[in-house]
């Protein structure tokens, strides 16, 4: 029989905060936390604890398993299983994506963000009738795939009544489940540690000792209950006879090595199976032991030890035991095991766990294993298990006999680790398959994903070069690679702030891609030539990174909004990871200079989101263009400063990329001695496009500000940077700056060079841009003492006006409203300039650009008319998401759909539908839209 397991003593702290969350899911809330604690700390007693005082719900259980680490999705597949029976009441898209993932379909590969949205549906559903308690053991062994999906939907819970409860091991795993609430198991009190002890000590021992034992192990029960065990009153007599003093985990799994050296063989050759067997299969484990000739009594001394516990499922007393019943077996022994577990695995059923214990009980090559294993990378590439992929290749290829098949198949392994985004690993095996004979292909797809490996770890300048030398071996091999390759090398050249002039020059070579083609043109030949060809490319464009710039370069509105719009539907639909942090920044930035504020905002919300639910890095951009346009300076030059910072740090000479002194609050461009401030030069573009950006930001900030000195300063620095998508943005920033500042020179400048890149870009955008930038040159020049005829002026501002009011460009059109109002004012015209600034103060207003709506309402003040501030209603009683939710709820969206919008599971979004509904005084969402805009 096995041994009952010890009361669980003390511990008030840990109970009460279970008992809470029991508490708050019977409530209806959920609620998410990992116990973190060293080895025999007490966190899997305590998930006993949690899963035992469940009486009222439903509780599903995983643990991770040291074999199974590389097997995709096998943690999450023990845990879900028992709610596969709701898997119909999810949206088709995100029940095709588990049904893949979990092999019970073919599909496409599924991406993870749509696996993570089915899987918090799921738990949603099965907490629908009854709360659901998740437990999820040893952390630490979890496959990367069942780690990214239970972090993702552990972030994203909110109210399901659901507990999802981590037990994780610490030091040394604290990275793991980073940012979730946590609950640090610590050692037993000493009443409490001193009565546990006495179970087990052998008989009297001195105070003094158990006082020292107690300190030893620092209140650890496994080290209180496993450490004494077996040891005379003589040996105790000194602490623990003698014992290393090397880690308390250490010393306890020496414990059980020592208890499993006594067991007899027969028994010792069960145990090894059922450590080696990961999913606690008693009737496997039962076929494997006759195999390998075990009677079935031989169980009967292992858990007499308690060791183990054979029941419905293998258990073992801790994971300690199943790691010191694999220290104690030799590799003939293991290997043994693994050959007999291959044999019971039903090669229909589960062929992936027959190919890995295959694998396991193979010495040297086998060419059969091997594609064995290969078949298995397949099927994990289809279930969207990349790294179980790559494990499956690497070890393919250790099999392997034909050095030319093993590099083969450790190129390919390399390839599924950088995809699974793991570049130190691809990088190692990229170094295996560079030994083996390669085709001449297969070199240049060594170099290709070496130089890719180099970009993802360093987006640096010096990324480009490996990719430019990849991209010139690939062009007599395969041109379509080599035409990529090429535009990798000289986007990386571009975005990391390097010289992108020997990427171009190659890449004229091999013309035939159109956006490569129109940037080569662009780096090389100048504005006037490559325009056409990026517009002309905008019709089948490239990588959206590099896309979206090339349609701001030209000014191409209707493109960048087709763009992004395009790939953020796209990429929720099909939850494509990798696509949407992208797309989401630059439709949030499309969505801005439509004057579309809170949404922008709401997608500025959902990729920080993202990021928090996912570890993905978020690009600063959109959230800093809302904040300068908001107008809110310090907090606005406050990111400013740090996405500075974060892209390029400062220069050699100490000064700030950013052409700002020590306080960044007040550069004018040009330091005492009319050396440009910005530490670039000519040529410079340190840190990358991102640096531009932030420029950019700065000029906004301050010309809405009214800072027109620090606007000069940022706006030049950022075009002399010249940076794709940033520098006629910038110019335009510049003209109204410097005229508002008094400095025609620096405004006719820019104007002139605006002018022309306006000609060759030919949008509507474009001449807008141009038309205001001469009304505002030209006022600059007439204050300085040039003509007084104000009628190519008049015209210029209202050509503007038309030009902007054509598209989807109400940021613009509204800047253009302010900018002839000034005017308008400063002639005398005050009647007239009360209409372009009513206009302006109103639209400015109610986008939430409150910088700019308060310098229109100062001079829409002294033209004589008095402003309203605007009166802030009971919205602001709603949060964030619930604004979120509601706007998508007006838009016509189901609760599946807001959910899969914002990662929520529709029954939180109805939840919080319902508080929308109760703030408002409403009660069904015909009546969403119109509370709204009664506020």
């Amino acid at each position: 029989m096995p041994r009952q397991r010890p009361e669980l003593r003390g511990r008030r702290r840990e109970r009460d905060a279970l008992d809470r969350l029991l508490r708050d899911i019977r409530a209806g809330q959920s609620r998410v936390l990992v116990l973190r604690g060293e080895a025999g700390a007490g966190k899997t007693a305590l998930l006993d604890y949690l899963t035992g005082n469940a009486r009222s719900g439903r509780v599903a259980w995983a643990a991770g398993v040291e074999p199974e680490t590389e097997i995709a999705y096998s943690a999450l597949q023990q845990l879900i299983a028992p709610l596969l029976g709701h898997l119909g009441e999810l949206p088709e898209p995100q029940r095709e994506a588990l049904s893949t993932a979990f092999g019970l379909s073919a599909g496409a590969p599924p991406e993870a963000l749509m696996v993570g949205l089915a899987v918090l549906g799921l738990l949603a559903e099965a907490a629908a009738n009854e709360p659901l308690v998740c437990v999820v053991d040893d952390v630490q062994w979890l496959d990367r795939m069942s780690e990214v999906i239970l972090t993702f939907v552990a972030r994203r819970l909110d109210a399901e009544s659901v507990a999802l409860v981590f037990a994780a091991r610490s030091p040394g795993d604290e990275q793991l489940l980073g940012g979730l609430p946590e609950l640090r198991v610590e050692g037993l009190a000493e009443a409490d540690a001193r009565a546990l002890l006495d179970q087990v000590l052998p008989g009297p021992v001195d105070d003094r000792v158990r006082d020292r034992i107690v300190a030893e192990t620092r209140g650890n029960p496994l080290a209180l209950l496993e450490l004494p065990r077996g040891l005379t009153p003589a040996e105790l007599a000194f602490g623990f006879g003698g014992q290393s003093p090397g880690p308390l985990a250490g010393r306890v799994e020496e414990g059980f090595l020592r208890r499993v050296a006594r067991l007899p063989i027969s028994t010792r050759t069960l145990l090894l199976a059922a450590a080696v067997e990961p999913v606690g299969d008693v009737p496997l484990l039962w076929r494997a032991a006759q195999r390998l000739g075990v009677a079935p009594d031989a169980a009967a001394a292992a858990e007499a030890e308690g060791l183990v516990e054979l029941g419905a499922r293998v258990r073992f007393r801790h994971p300690l035991v199943r790691s010191a019943v694999w220290r104690s077996a030799s590799p003939e022994e293991l290997r043994a095991v693994h050959a007999a577990l291959a044999e019971v695995t039903d090669p229909e059923a589960d062929p992936d766990r027959r190919a890995w214990h295959r694998a396991h009980a193979t010495v040297g090559t086998d060419d059969e294993v091997a594609a064995e294993l290969e078949s298995s990378a397949e099927r994990a590439l289809a279930r969207g298990g990349r790294s179980a992929a790559a494990s499956f290749l690497e070890r393919a290829a250790e099999l392997t006999a034909d050095p030319k098949g093993r590099a083969a198949r450790a190129l390919a392994a390399a390839r599924a680790r950088f995809a699974a985004g793991a570049p130190a690993a691809a990088s190692a095996l990229l170094a295996a398959a560079s030994l083996g004979p390669l085709d001449p292909l297969q070199q240049a797809g060594v170099e290709r994903l070496g130089a890719q490996v180099a970009f993802a770890v360093d987006p640096g300048r010096a990324a480009g070069s490996s990719l430019l030398a990849a991209a010139r071996r690939l062009e007599g091999l395969d041109v379509a690679a080599a035409r990529e390759t090429y535009l990798e090398a000289l986007g990386a050249a571009l975005a990391g702030g390097g010289d992108p002039r020997p990427a171009a020059l190659a890449a004229r070579r091999v013309p035939g891609l159109p956006l490569l083609d129109a940037l080569v043109a662009w780096t090389l030949d100048g504005y006037d030539v490559a325009a056409p060809l990026l517009r002309e490319a905008l019709e089948s464009p490239g990588p959206l990174w590099l896309a979206v710039p090339a349609a701001l370069e030209v000014w191409d509105e209707a493109a960048r909004d087709s763009l992004t719009s395009g790939v953020v539907e796209s990429a929720r639909s099909t939850g494509a990871l990798g696509a949407l942090p992208a797309a989401l920044t630059f439709r949030a930035g499309a969505l801005l200079d439509a004057g579309r504020f809170a949404d922008a905002a709401s997608l500025i919300d959902e990729l920080d989101a993202l990021g928090l639910a996912t570890g993905l890095p978020v690009d600063p951009s959109a959230a800093l263009a809302l904040a300068a346009l908001r107008g809110r300076e310090e907090a606005a030059l406050d990111l400013i400063d740090a996405a500075i910072r974060d892209a390029s740090g400062r220069d050699a000479s100490g000064r700030d990329v950013s052409g700002q002194d020590a306080s960044g609050r007040d550069a004018s461009g040009r330091d005492a001695s009319g050396r440009d401030a910005s530490g670039l030069g000519a040529s410079g573009r340190h840190g990358g496009r991102r640096v531009g950006v932030a420029l950019l930001a700065k000029a906004v900030l301050c010309n809405g500000l009214g800072r027109y000195p620090a606007a000069i300063g940022a706006s030049r620095a950022a075009v002399e940077r010249g940076d794709l998508g940033v520098t006629g943005a910038a110019l335009l920033e510049m003209v109204e700056a410097a005229a508002h500042g008094g400095d025609p020179e620096a405004a006719a400048w820019a104007r002139e060079r605006l002018a022309s890149r306006a000609a060759a870009a030919g949008t509507d955008w474009a001449l807008g841009a141009r038309a205001l930038a001469d009304a505002l040159a030209s006022s600059a020049g007439q204050s300085a003492g040039g003509t007084d005829d104000s009628g190519p002026i008049d015209a210029q501002y209202l050509l503007a006006i038309r030009l902007f009011g054509g598209g989807r460009l109400g940021l613009p059109l509204a800047r253009a409203w302010l900018l002839y109002g000034e005017w308008l004012r400063r002639a005398g015209r005050r009647g007239d300039a009360r209409d372009q600034l009513r206009a302006a103060h109103e639209a400015f207003s109610a986008m939430g650009a409150e910088g700019l709506a308060e310098r229109a309402g100062r001079e829409l003040a002294a033209t004589g008319e008095a402003v309203r501030k605007k009166v802030l209603g009971d919205r602001d009683e709603l949060t964030p998401q619930e604004s979120q939710i509601a706007r998508h709820a007006v838009a016509g969206r189901t609760n599946a759909e807001i959910g899969a919008v914002l990662f929520l599971s529709p029954r939180t979004v109805e939840w919080h539908l319902r508080k929308v509904f109760t703030k408002l005084g409403i009660s069904s969402r015909r009546e969403l839209a119109a509370a709204l805009r009664d506020q």
